[in-house]
């Protein structure tokens, strides 16, 4: 089978917001690289760092060390299925995405455990002993982990920049450079917390802190601020048909504002919980992290909408409804339709039905970015056109056997349902966030 003929031309690649992969560029051997070579002995030192640094925890506390290394290591997996949740229609490969998340548990944390007492050092000469205790965290501590983490995002860029063709796909990378952060650093602390504890190899202070600095502080920490300077590279490294002015000073703003954000939460401003004890201290959290939060999510929303938005237009421009309806193309952009969908096809015709609207909606956008990188390679790529054929056949084999189970159209028709699962999804979280509280002074009432 041949690949489709297209009815209209889709949008170029070269004015869209989205870069396609090159085929030809992804076929490099990465060992003629220097870049993998100075990324692999980069991961391979930070490996090694990273055992001395957790070897002396271990030693002393063996339990509650393994019991926060298990608890951070779970931690992190609802994080990397959301984060590639988001970029569903063009997934990252796997080994890109382990390689950032590596970056940053290994080379960006243990670079920011020599950097930061250093910087630390520097700003109590520049400014004062009293300045430096009390925001060194925000200055020092920033300046260092986020300049370390933006590093782990270049580094996928130089290693396979035909990836990074999005701002979303910065985003992601970035966003797991910062996750890998997260949870080494967060195993760093809650080993010290459990020696200050002074109560021996017991993982009560472990679980205070993965409350505390994992699913609390998790909220609005380095996932999130890296994640925001990967945007900003991602807009760099994809917007040609801007500025190279424009491009830097995007980025250059993506970085700053995940500094800012990283001072603010840092700083210690409204430690003392505005005077009004546990709550106080809560709500003070609240205050400096959420707007960080909404803004990163509004970057996120609108760099999610213009990917999905150009790759819907590569399978609308076939204008084939065996392919896609235009319902389909309206449920395939969004994370919650698609869900609706595979819920009401439940509903009405069995599970059976459920997953063949899956497998219909993995072909769709598999064929969408296959059409992408066709425009990318031209009409003499017998690699793409291969891609192509092979995602336009799945896609018809899916419709196949979704009409032999009597439902032909993956739809969602309950858009509101999808709207309040959001919304309900989002009280509870809320709610969650209280009772997170409780049991965190329950566990620490000091």
């Amino acid at each position: 089978m041949t690949a489709p003929a297209r009815r209209t031309p889709a949008r170029s690649w070269r004015t869209a917001p989205v870069r396609p992969a090159d085929l030809a560029a992804a076929r490099v051997n990465p060992f003629t690289l220097p870049a993998y070579w100075l990324v692999v002995g980069l991961l391979l030192a930070g490996a090694a760092r990273m055992v001395g640094v957790w070897h002396a925890g271990f030693q002393r506390f063996p339990v509650a060390a393994t019991a926060a290394v298990l608890l951070f290591a779970l931690y992190a997996v609802p994080f990397w299925s959301l984060l590639g949740s988001l970029d569903y229609l063009e997934r990252e490969p796997v080994i890109l995405l382990a390689t950032a998340f590596a970056w940053g548990a290994l080379v960006a944390t243990t670079l920011a455990v020599a950097g930061t007492p250093a910087a630390n050092n520097l700003l109590a000469k520049v400014a004062s002993p009293d300045f430096a205790a009390a925001w060194g965290p925000a200055v020092a501590g920033a300046t260092v982990e986020e300049v370390v983490k933006t590093l782990g995002v270049w580094a996928i860029v130089l290693l396979a920049a035909g990836y990074v063709n999005s701002v979303l796909d910065g985003f992601v990378y970035g966003a797991l450079v910062g996750l890998g952060f997260q949870v080494a650093e967060n195993v760093v602390y809650a080993i010290s917390a459990v020696a200050l504890a002074g109560l021996g190899d017991r993982p009560d202070a472990v679980v205070t802190t993965f409350l505390l600095r994992g699913v609390l502080g998790g909220l609005w920490s380095h996932t999130l601020f890296s994640g925001l300077a990967g945007a900003g590279i991602g807009y760099l490294v994809v917007r040609h048909q801007r500025s190279w002015t424009v491009r830097v000073l995007t980025a250059a703003l993506a970085c700053t504002g995940a500094w800012l954000a990283h001072f603010i939460w840092n700083s210690p401003v409204w430690a003392d919980g505005l005077g009004q004890g546990g709550w106080g201290v809560l709500a003070a959290l609240v205050l400096k992290g959420a707007p960080a939060l909404v803004a990163i999510v509004w970057v996120v929303r609108v760099a999610h909408g213009r990917q999905a938005d150009y790759y819907v237009a590569q399978l609308s421009g076939l204008g084939d409804r065996r392919v896609v309806t235009p319902g389909e193309l309206r449920v395939l952009a969004s994370g919650p339709l698609r869900a609706e969908a595979r819920r009401q096809a439940g509903r009405r015709a069995g599970g059976r039905a459920a997953r063949a609207v899956r497998r219909l909606q993995t072909a769709q956008a598999r064929l969408a970015v296959a059409l992408s990188r066709a425009d990318v390679a031209g009409p003499q790529s017998a690699a793409a056109d291969a891609e192509v054929s092979h995602w336009h056949r799945e896609v018809l084999v899916q419709r196949d056997r979704l009409e032999s189970y009597g439902h032909p159209e993956a739809v969602a028709v309950d858009v509101a349902r999808a709207r309040l699962v959001r919304w309900a999804g989002s009280a509870l979280g809320l709610v969650a966030l209280g009772a997170l509280w409780l049991a965190i002074r329950a566990l620490n009432p000091s």
